[in-house]
Parts: C-alpha cells; structure tokens; sequence
C-alpha cells in the first residue's frame, strides 16, 4: 500500500467535517462513523470510570489514564511564595481523580 501524501489542515475541523473526513476516505457511511465514535467514547467511560482498570490505549497514538490525588490538609503560616515575607494559609483539599492523556510513539513522532 502506498503512503498518501498528507496534507495540513488550516482550520480546526468540526464534528461534521471529520465525519465526513473519515467517511470519504473509508467507504463507511457517516452513520456508521458516528456510531464507532460514539462505541468509543462508551468504552473509553467504561476503563476509566469509578472501579474500573483505569486506564485507555488507542493503539499507538495516545492513553488515557486516572490519576488519584491524595487529600490535602490545611495549613496555616505558610510564607507566601509570590510575596516573600508575608504569610498565608492554604485551604484543605478533598481527594480527586483526574484524567490524564499521553501521547505515544506514534503521535510523539509526527512530522511537524
């Protein structure tokens, strides 16, 4: 299979326009592409929601990870680093879960 020539893309593309993209290039239908999307999005949720593995790889181009922040107490009389001299309390933080996205190999070495 020959490599196609890619182009870059002055204006970011909208939902409509990718699918379209990727209908044209594929011989799917848009339906059928917005279906994918949509199935993707269901198995994205259900690795990196509450009690789930935690993480997401699309194949060579990036993951999708949950990040577990620890609580945070509060404190007071801390020197203010912005003003030094001067000293502040910080506020106590409850735990989160955040979600983080990687890039990988394939995306890291795209020709810019």
């Amino acid at each position: 299979m020959a490599k196609k020539k890619i182009t870059a893309i002055k204006q970011p593309m909208t939902k409509t326009a990718v699918l379209s993209e990727i209908s044209e290039h594929t011989g799917l239908t848009k339906k059928e592409v917005n279906m994918v999307f949509d199935e993707l999005g269901v198995v994205i949720e259900r690795h990196v929601k509450r009690n789930s593995c935690g993480q997401f790889t699309l194949p060579g181009l990036l993951k999708i990870k949950t990040v577990k922040k620890p609580a945070r107490k509060a404190q007071k009389n801390v020197p203010n680093p912005f003003k030094p001299g001067e000293m502040m309390d910080i506020a106590a933080k409850p735990a989160t879960t955040k979600v983080k996205v990687l890039p990988l190999k394939k995306l890291k070495d795209m020709p810019l």
